[in-house]
């Protein structure tokens, strides 16, 4: 269980430091990724690991990574600007 916590983290700063390399300008402060990353995947080790029980070690890192993915994606912005539209168009 220790291992899997220990390579959640990795997994979690790993995928925030990718994402910031990647995409600076559409997220926002850099200790706020890394925060949502390393969060985001201790908590989908966590969950997997309740999910498929002890002994599957690969499954819990795949589900780590997944949620950590999903909470770093919950950060971006919009690429451009916001397009308002007229109501008649």
């Amino acid at each position: 269980m220790i291992l899997e916590a220990l390579g959640s983290v990795v997994l979690g700063l790993a995928l925030a430091l990718a994402a910031l390399s990647r995409l600076p300008e559409r997220l926002p402060s850099r200790p706020l990724v890394l925060t949502a990353g390393l969060l985001g995947a201790l908590f989908g080790g966590w969950l997997t690991h309740a999910a498929v029980g002890p002994g599957h070690p690969f499954a819990t890192l795949i589900g780590a990574g997944t949620v950590g993915a999903v909470s770093l994606s919950l950060l971006l912005r919009p690429t451009g600007g916001m397009r308002r539209r007229s109501a008649a168009a």
